[in-house]
């Protein structure tokens, strides 16, 4: 049976999750700025939990972003630190993937349009659309300022909005049916994508687990 860990600390929230034995155990906690010092002693509690030593892993899962960039590049070191010791594979996983997955999870919608605060006025925005039990991007991830989020160009039905880059709803121009901006990235449904990643054969080595920011310019230029 497949053994997968799958780790998370894009956002605020840090989350570790393991699916081993046909079972998922995961560990989620809400704590900014102490993803650094807490991510380490949560998988260590995760496998003891489990009763598995890390060689035990058949690959490491992570989400890789869009997110904060200080929160992506940890997640990125922890994995590749693991997989470059054990010479496992990785499977790297988009947060705004893992919101809609966890709002499919928690809301049973199907059809989601995930938006992370990107700060600098703008969001991470992706379209999700359930296929399987598995949320599949509709288009392309892309930052922007809320006024020019849209859903996609054949978008039907009901939509779902999952995120904190909800809270500048009154700005983006989507009619939803739902919304919830407190939702943040959770490994457990890292984990369910990674699994149907798994099975695919998309795994890739440690030197491929790059992050995805999204956005090129990273601070704001100062004025001459």
């Amino acid at each position: 049976m497949t053994t997968l860990l799958a780790l998370d600390t894009a956002t605020e929230a840090c989350s570790v999750a393991l699916l081993h034995d046909g079972k998922v155990l995961s560990h989620y906690e809400v704590i900014p700025r102490l993803h650094a010092q807490r991510l380490l002693p949560m998988i260590k509690d995760l496998l003891a939990e489990a009763g598995i030593a890390l060689s035990a892993l058949d690959a490491i899962a992570f989400g890789r972003g869009p997110g904060a960039f200080t929160g992506v590049r940890i997640a990125i070191g922890v994995v590749q630190g693991l997989a470059f010791a054990l010479e496992r594979p990785v499977l790297p996983v988009s947060n705004l993937a893992v919101l809609a997955q966890r709002a499919y999870r928690e809301q049973g919608v199907s059809q989601v349009a995930a938006a992370i605060d990107a700060r600098m006025d703008e969001v991470y925005w992706g379209c999700y659309h359930e296929r399987a039990g598995e949320m599949r991007l509709v288009g392309h991830e892309a930052v922007m300022a809320p006024e020019l989020a849209a859903l996609p160009l054949d978008a039907t039905g009901q939509w779902f909005g999952a995120g904190t880059g909800w809270g500048y709803a009154e700005r983006i121009p989507v009619t939803l049916a739902g919304q919830d901006a407190s939702l943040l990235p959770h490994a457990q449904d890292l984990l369910t994508l990674a699994t149907f990643a798994w099975n695919r054969g998309e795994a890739v080595p440690a030197d491929d687990a790059q992050p995805v920011y999204l956005r090129d310019k990273v601070a704001t230029p100062k004025a001459r």
